[in-house]
């Protein structure tokens, strides 16, 4: 699969996957564990993952960086206009696919290990 465009929706324990084409357009979706998720990003070619900002979040973003992955974190307030119907894992993964298309939503910068500490 070449997939270009990646939104996650983080969980404690359960990773839901919204993958996009270079169109935009969703064609997977995936429902993964910590040790499944290290593992697909290992095993696919993504160009940029867009994930809701959020503590974990800021780990994560470091961790595909350095796969080599493009990141880019959205503020939470901004994505809750895009959620379509109940709130659940898959419906916040495809929201934050649409909102990732949006010009007027500025991300947030990942921070490092030490600005989280402070």
């Amino acid at each position: 699969m070449n997939a270009t465009t990646v939104a996650v929706d983080l969980a404690k324990s359960v990773f839901q996957l919204a993958v996009a084409d270079k169109h935009w357009r969703g064609i997977d979706t995936q429902r993964l564990t910590r040790t499944q998720f290290e593992r697909w990003f290992a095993n696919h070619d993504v160009g940029l993952v867009v994930m809701e900002s959020c503590g974990s979040a800021h780990h994560w973003a470091r961790w595909l960086n350095g796969l080599g992955i493009d990141v880019k974190l959205l503020p939470a307030q901004d994505i809750r206009a895009y959620v379509k119907r109940n709130k659940t894992d898959a419906v916040d993964a495809a929201a934050l696919l649409e909102a990732a298309r949006s010009s007027d939503i500025r991300p947030v910068r990942i921070k490092s290990v030490e600005q989280q500490a402070l």
